[in-house]
C-alpha cells in the first residue's frame, strides 16, 4: 500500500535560509537563493521530493519579517500564509511545519513568527519542527542545540523534532545535514492533520488558547492586544489584520 504524500509548510523570517533548505533536500540547486535584505520569496513555491519512498510536498512561504519593513508588505506575506493554509485544507490539510530559523541568539521577531504562524494561523494543531541554519562556526552542528534547547524553551519555541544543518554546498558538514535533514522528514509517521475550520477558524484558534471566554468578546481592542502582546506585530499591521479577518469571518 502506498503511503499518502505529505503537505508541509516552510516558514520563518526572510533570509534564515528556507530557499537553502529546499535545494539541501532536493540535493541540488531547485529554489533562488538570494542575499538581499528582501529576499525572493513573495508568495508561496511548491516543490516536490520523494524521500525515502515517501511523496512530500513543500511549500516555502513568503518571509514573515519586521512589520518596520512595511506595514503592506508585512500584512500581505500574513495574508499569503493564510492563503495557503486554507487552500491546503482543500487538499488532505497541513501534516507538519517546518520553522527555519538562524543559528543565533533567539530574537523577539524570531519568536514572534513562531507564535504567529504555529499558534494563530494553524491554532497550534499542526505538529512543528525547527531547521536551524547558518551553523558553518559550530564544529559539531548538534552543539548549538544542545546549548540553546533551554533557552528555546523558555520562550515557548518548543518542536517535535529538529534538525541543525548548513546550506552552504562545498562545505564539509553539507551531506551530513543533507542526511539529517532528510531522517527529520522520514520520522514523521503522517498521522496528525490539520485543516482549517472554514467558519469563524480565527476566533475558535484564540477560544483553544482561553484567551477569552466567550468567542464573540474576541474582536476589537480585545484582538488587537493578542496580536500586539502575544504575536508582536506592530500596531498598524494588527490593526489592519483585525479588519482582514473580520472580512473573512463575515
Amino acid at each position: 500500500m502506498t503511503s499518502p504524500p505529505i503537505n508541509i509548510i516552510l516558514f520563518g523570517e526572510v533570509g534564515v535560509g528556507k530557499s537553502s533548505v529546499i535545494n539541501l533536500i532536493a540535493g541540488k540547486p531547485m529554489a533562488t537563493v538570494s542575499s538581499g535584505v528582501s529576499g525572493c520569496t513573495m508568495s508561496s513555491t511548491h516543490y516536490t521530493f520523494p524521500v525515502g519512498g515517501r511523496q512530500f510536498h513543500i511549500w516555502d512561504t513568503a518571509g514573515l519579517d519586521e512589520p518596520e519593513l512595511g506595514v503592506n508588505s508585512y500584512l500581505s506575506a500574513i495574508e499569503k500564509s493564510l492563503d495557503l493554509i486554507q487552500q491546503l485544507s482543500t487538499q488532505g490539510g497541513v501534516d507538519l511545519l517546518l520553522f527555519c530559523m538562524r543559528g543565533n541568539r533567539i530574537t523577539a521577531t524570531t519568536q514572534s513568527n513562531y507564535r504567529l504562524f504555529y499558534e494563530v494561523l494553524c491554532g497550534s494543531q499542526v505538529p512543528i519542527a525547527l531547521v536551524v541554519t547558518h551553523l558553518e562556526r559550530e564544529i559539531a552542528m548538534e552543539d548549538w542545540w544542545t546549548r540553546n534547547v533551554k533557552s528555546m524553551e523558555k520562550y515557548g519555541i518548543n518542536s517535535a523534532g529538529h534538525a541543525c544543518v548548513t546550506g552552504i554546498l562545498g562545505h564539509d558538514q553539507y551531506g551530513p545535514s543533507q542526511a539529517i535533514i532528510k531522517k527529520l522528514l522520514m520520522g514523521y509517521d503522517g498521522n496528525a492533520k490539520y485543516t482549517m475550520p472554514p467558519d469563524a477558524w480565527f476566533v475558535e484558534s484564540f477560544r483553544r488558547f482561553g484567551f477569552f471566554a466567550p468567542p464573540k468578546d474576541l474582536k476589537g481592542k480585545k484582538l488587537r492586544d493578542v496580536l500586539t502582546k502575544r504575536c508582536g506585530l506592530n500596531p498598524k499591521v494588527a490593526e489592519e489584520l483585525v479588519k482582514k479577518m473580520d472580512m473573512r469571518m463575515r
